[in-house]
């Protein structure tokens, strides 16, 4: 078992950069978990300079700006859609959710009454009883999720000087790491051995692949979120900014986002005008967003694809989910890219095959 061992060993880690990399990737997750929620300010800084970055260097090759400039008009853009969003977007979506909450008693009695109607219709395959079972346990659930709601809330209320403080503290670190982004960078590598190409070939595969890959994934949920919107604004259904958003978000999670958010965007058409003709005009201009979204806009964002198996892709999904919620989720596939990109590049040393001896090498 030793020599198994020790040759496992000899052969990934005989190299100093395999060393090196694992080393700088255990020392990058230790980071993440332990200071994760004390630097959650800067990570998320980070990560939303990381995606402006595309738009200052735009506006410093095509508009022949300077850096300071460029960032300053970038940063400005930034401000504006985020007090849109803090003042606007999230308000009217909060109260929303608030009307649909009020609301969902009155849905929970109308959706009883119509499986009441089942047992008539099919009494061989279910009866009353089971009928009054599942509309226990359903409305105990929905009572869970009020419970879960108001102590969020209450939380959110507790917390409130905290969130005024990230607030303020992630558009400043934002502006700086668009300004000094790239001395910040020097800075830190200054730390690591000159000798480190491996390190440096899967940082550069990386850094385009996720650029694309996370600024693509921003713009389809901003063109899925207010398509959707317009469509169910034009098609007067009830709790539009709400729903739009939901489906906004459902593109972060492959596969299973669309039909998840399929069950409410239905379950509120039915309640608002039942089986008419305006439920199906409205499932089919959502199964056409769906469609124009999945066959026409994600080819155009991500025309350089990422080359991962679907098992591969929902095993990311749940395992960074789990660890950092739904940033874990956004960078699932980014993250799993990285994960690629290190095992193709690790270096490695090859065994040696021992092939039978000839009898004219032996001269028998």
């Amino acid at each position: 078992m030793l020599k198994v061992l020790n040759s496992w060993v000899e052969r990934y880690f005989s190299d100093e950069e395999a060393i090196l990399l694992f080393v700088f990737l255990v020392g990058s997750l230790l980071i993440i978990l332990t200071f994760g929620s004390m630097l959650a300010p800067v990570f998320a800084g980070l990560i939303i300079a990381f995606l402006m970055q595309g738009l200052v260097q735009q506006c410093k090759q095509k508009l022949s700006m300077s850096h300071n400039l460029a960032v300053t008009l970038v940063f400005i853009a930034f401000i504006s859609a985020f007090m849109a969003l803090l003042l606007v977007v999230i308000p009217h979506t909060w109260r929303q959710l608030a009307s649909l909450l009020n609301e969902l008693p009155g849905m929970l009695q109308k959706g009883q009454a119509l499986l009441m109607l089942l047992p008539e219709k099919y009494p061989d395959l279910i009866s009353v009883h089971h009928i009054s079972v599942l509309s226990e346990q359903v409305g105990a659930e929905i009572g869970k999720m009020g419970q879960a709601v108001l102590s969020s809330s209450v939380n959110s209320i507790a917390n409130v000087v905290q969130i005024l403080i990230y607030l303020v503290l992630v558009p400043i670190l934002v502006f700086f790491f668009m300004k000094d982004g790239g001395l910040i960078l020097r800075w830190i590598t200054s730390f690591l051995p000159k000798k480190r190409k491996i390190l440096d070939q899967v940082g550069s595969e990386m850094d385009i692949q996720i650029a694309n890959y996370v600024r693509g994934k921003v713009v389809e949920i901003i063109v899925v979120g207010a398509v959707s919107y317009v469509a169910f604004i034009l098609l007067d259904l009830n709790y539009a900014a709400l729903l739009a958003l939901m489906v906004g978000l459902s593109v972060v999670i492959p596969y299973i986002g669309a039909a998840v958010v399929t069950i409410p965007v239905a379950m509120i058409a039915f309640f608002q005008w039942g089986w008419t003709n305006e439920f199906f005009y409205l499932m089919l201009a959502y199964g056409i967003i769906q469609a124009l979204d999945g066959n026409v806009l994600v080819p155009l964002l991500f025309s350089e694809a990422v080359n991962l198996h679907p098992v591969a892709i929902i095993v990311a999904v749940l395992v960074f989910g789990g660890l950092w919620g739904l940033w874990g989720v956004f960078f699932a596939i980014p993250l799993a890219t990285l994960i690629k990109a290190v095992m193709n590049a690790w270096p490695q040393q090859q065994e040696q095959a021992f092939a039978p001896i000839s009898d004219a090498e032996t001269g028998e």
